[in-house]
């Protein structure tokens, strides 16, 4: 998982952008966008941390908020 890569991909692309992204790794496919990551599972994991940002921001969070809520639930979840 690399933060810099989940922060373009969220400001770069709406939520229904991210999700079709998203059925496309899952369905196998090669997705509409170019989503960094040294495997498919990495990708995943860059898409997945766009969208939880994407709903926030659609539920009225500020992005940068959003953004470091999120890189915060990761650190915790390392610790």
């Amino acid at each position: 998982m690399k933060l810099p890569a989940i922060k373009q991909l969220a400001e770069q692309h709406d939520l229904a952008t991210l999700q079709a992204a998203e059925q496309a790794l899952l369905n196998e496919e090669t997705p509409a966008i170019e989503v960094p990551g040294d495997d498919e599972g990495d990708k995943l994991t860059q898409i997945l941390g766009a969208i939880w940002i994407r709903e926030q921001v659609a539920a009225g969070t500020d992005f940068k908020d959003a953004f470091r809520a999120f890189a915060q639930r990761v650190r915790s979840s390392i610790a």
